[in-house]
């Protein structure tokens, strides 16, 4: 079953949900300071002091259902949607069932006083995000003497699913991050299994090795494509299973691909920011050109990597090279980062300051604290389901590959973290001259070159309409593209999959929801209509070289490199 058909793996592969600054400031400062509500739990404790008839009210009617279920009389069900109930024992068994309707109704009763406490928007996220956990760490799925499921699997074993779980927990809970595993530390192997699209590194830098990959048609495009992946995750997520990868399949459409795989940096590296990856964007840019002998590279950005290679972009223009630029990706990439929802009630200067400071004094961001941070934002996707299945079942978890790459954490230097809080604390990219790339004042308005974005519409790192908004900030012809996945699986989105989906409108207006009352939908992949439009804008076809390197350039290794392997 794909990421896109199973719900627990969809949310697992799209890791959180919340914007990347606001993970970003979380991994650095702790989970603990936002369980903290401080002056907004006063706030609710003051509104709720005044509004005595609310919490009566509530404790009565909560009471009343309390007395039915004892008799068997209530009607509380759980939703459809909710696998924590979906043993038929919980339907079934009269002490599981009141305990069930007795959870439900309390949860009801606690978020309807703080739905009516009078808070505002601000306070009212914080509140309910704490609540929130807490209603999900108390579910009695996840209590060991409640669940049947685990009960079942204990005496079927004879106590073997118990003590399994409790080796699990323990190997969870000797490292960071202390969360359940959502793959097995050996369920793929890179190299071997992942990233294994034939290529050559052809240049390494001590930021970067540069990754071109061999050509599986006998003739290609003039203009070579550069990949710049993201720079809090290793780079194969654009190189997963074969038949998953795109960088497989964009060679096998005849396009010249090069790839950056971005070092996994330590303390040394604390000093590296927007502009020692922005300089080293320009210098595979350098690299491609020179082995394919192309005066143009079209640029696909991902993520954090898009906006470097947006800025990238803007610097270009600023500086009258943009002719160097044969068209922009951006995949899932939030440019205008204006707060709303959680992000906003959360994301302020002292937090800022103070991710920032905490990064600074390691000297960078610990992936594993990332990855903390990911699981707390969903816990019943990403914390209480594998809570259940690894601890309680006393089982391991089904391989997946986009899970896999997602906890082959990597850091993030301490100087690149202050600069994305700022840039996000600020929105600083909304505004000309707000933020600076390599000395030149970043203006997208003056990116005149065709722009290809992708988001995806259950994306709630990188929400679709903020995606969107790129349109109105780029200065060339845009066309988006809105996938029917979340965040990773917008970008793995291989054909083959007859329930993808993605829709596409002839031009885009300001409003997103406009976009997308004109918008067609088509079945299937999104990656067969973006080669095509790479095509256009890529030159004509040539013969393929037969061997890699170029330009003074010759391989160092074969892919997928060394850096890859880092910890």
């Amino acid at each position: 079953m794909s990421a896109d058909t199973d719900p627990t793996k969809s949310a697992a592969a799209d890791a959180a949900a919340a914007p990347l600054d606001l993970l970003l400031a979380d991994a650095a400062s702790g989970m603990l300071r936002r369980v903290n509500l401080g002056g907004s739990g006063l706030r609710l404790a003051a509104g709720l002091a005044v509004r005595p008839r609310l919490v009566a009210g509530r404790g009565r009617r909560l009471l009343g259902e309390l007395g039915r279920i004892a008799v068997g009389r209530s009607q509380v069900e759980p939703s459809r949607r909710d696998r924590r109930f979906a043993d038929p024992a919980w339907a079934g068994n009269p002490l599981l069932r009141r305990t069930m309707q007795a959870y439900l109704a309390a949860t009801e009763s606690a978020a309807g006083v703080v739905a009516e406490a009078g808070l505002d928007e601000a306070d009212s996220e914080r509140v309910g995000f704490v609540l929130t956990n807490l209603i999900d760490a108390l579910a009695p799925s996840n209590n060991p003497l409640l669940n049947p499921a685990a009960l079942k699997a204990a005496i079927d074993t004879g106590g073997g699913s118990a003590l399994a779980g409790l080796r699990h927990f323990v190997a969870d809970m000797a490292a960071a991050p202390r969360v359940p595993s959502m793959v097995e530390p050996d369920a793929f192997e890179v190299g071997v299994d992942l990233a294994v699209t034939p290529g050559s590194v052809i240049l390494r830098t001590p930021v970067f090795e540069l990754i071109q990959y061999r050509p599986a048609t006998a003739a290609v495009r003039q203009v070579p494509l550069l990949i710049v992946p993201p720079t809090i995750n290793k780079y194969y997520v654009m190189d997963l299973a074969p038949g998953r990868s795109m960088a497989e399949y964009l060679t096998g459409s005849g396009l010249q691909v090069f790839m950056i795989s971005w070092r996994n940096p330590d303390a040394r590296h604390a000093a590296w920011d927007f502009n020692t990856y922005g300089q080293a964007v320009l210098d595979a840019m350098d690299a491609a050109a020179r082995i394919t002998g192309s005066e143009q590279t079209a640029l696909m950005g991902a993520c954090s990597g898009g906006i470097i290679a947006a800025m990238v972009a803007a610097h270009l223009a600023d500086t009258g090279q943009q002719d160097r630029l044969a068209a922009l990706t951006l995949m899932v990439t939030v440019l205008d980062e204006a707060h709303a929802g959680l992000a906003g009630a959360v994301i302020d200067e002292r937090t800022v300051r103070l991710a920032a400071a905490a990064s600074r004094a390691r000297g960078y961001l610990d992936g594993r604290s990332l990855a903390e941070a990911f699981a707390w934002l969903r816990p019943n996707d990403l914390i209480w389901n594998y809570w259940v299945n690894n601890y309680l079942l006393g089982r391991t978890p089904p391989p997946f590959d986009i899970l896999f790459w997602n906890a082959d954490t990597t850091r993030m230097t301490a100087g690149l973290h202050g600069d994305f809080l700022h840039l996000g604390a600020t929105n600083a990219l909304v505004r000309p001259g707000g933020v600076t790339m390599l000395g030149s004042p970043v203006d997208l308005a003056r990116i005149d070159r065709d722009t290809y974005l992708v988001a995806g519409i259950t994306d709630h790192i990188c929400p679709w309409q903020s995606c969107y908004r790129s349109t109105q900030l780029l200065g060339g012809r845009n066309r988006f593209i809105l996938s029917t996945s979340g965040h990773v699986a917008a970008m793995v989105n291989p054909p083959g999959n007859d329930k993808a989906r993605y829709q596409v409108a002839k031009d885009c207006p300001e409003d997103p929801d406009e976009w997308l009352r004109r918008a067609e939908t088509f079945h299937g992949s999104w990656w067969p209509d973006y080669a095509g439009w790479l095509a256009e804008r890529c030159g004509e076809e040539k013969a393929a070289q037969s061997e890699p390197g170029g330009g003074g350039l010759v391989p160092i290794c074969d892919g997928p490199g060394t850096y890859v392997y880092d910890h």
